[in-house]
């Protein structure tokens, strides 16, 4: 039997949605951990970065979780490219540095050093698996579990609201559905069916508002208690 799983969406509410970033130079260090399956490949936990306290709160990362991003021009377009880590403060980090493992920065960015940007990240995707992940089972939007499943140092003591989800189909969850069931429902709206005129209606295969084995995406929202 397979080892059951979620990706959980985690989002911030409290942080920006456009967010201006903080410019910063990412150097690319041997001596800083990673482990390219768990956090590129398979993404069971976030990488590890250090900074300077004093860009953190320039950034106003309550909760040590940032974003990097680098622009990079291909051909006639500018692409974002983007990794979501953890802080660790360390003062020995120059303000206006951010170090990451140097190989995380070859994978993702393409070099070991560049000019970038950080800010308090807004959403992120982390799987948990196994006895984690069984404790969302037969929890209802709505609903709260403790943010520690993450296995994030920086939120424990926190919950993550279920806001939704959607099954291996992309079937999506609707609050107004009891049970973990799947069935087609006449709907007027979001989520699973947007009207393109007032009043139209459609038949909808959905989820119901309980997370069962057959759900693979659960989104939450960090809260606090």
């Amino acid at each position: 039997m397979a080892k059951l799983e979620f990706k959980v969406v985690v989002n911030d509410p409290e942080a920006e949605p456009r967010p201006l970033g903080v410019k910063v130079k990412v150097v690319g260090k041997e001596d800083i951990p990673f482990d390219k399956e768990a956090e590129l490949d398979r993404r069971t936990r976030l990488p590890v970065a250090r900074v300077n306290a004093r860009l953190l709160e320039a950034a106003k990362a309550e909760y040590k979780i940032i974003t990097i991003r680098r622009k990079v021009k291909e051909g006639d377009e500018v692409k974002k490219k983007t990794v979501h880590v953890v802080a660790a403060v360390d003062e020995n980090v120059p303000e206006g540095e951010v170090w990451i493992n140097k190989d995380l920065a070859v994978n993702v960015f393409g070099e070991e050093s560049f000019e970038g940007e950080v800010f308090r990240t807004k959403a992120f995707q982390i799987t948990i698996e196994g006895e984690n992940a069984r404790k969302f089972i037969g929890k209802r939007i709505g609903e709260t579990v403790p943010a520690s499943i993450l296995g994030i140092e920086t939120l424990k003591g926190l919950q993550l609201e279920i806001r939704g989800g959607s099954d291996e189909s992309g079937f999506p969850m609707r609050p107004d559905i009891p049970g973990p069931v799947k069935k087609r429902a006449l709907l007027s709206g979001p989520p699973g069916f947007w009207p393109r005129e007032k009043g139209e209606r459609r038949r909808k295969t959905v989820r119901g508002n309980t997370i069962s084995e057959d759900i693979v995406q659960i989104n939450t929202k960090i809260v606090k208690q």
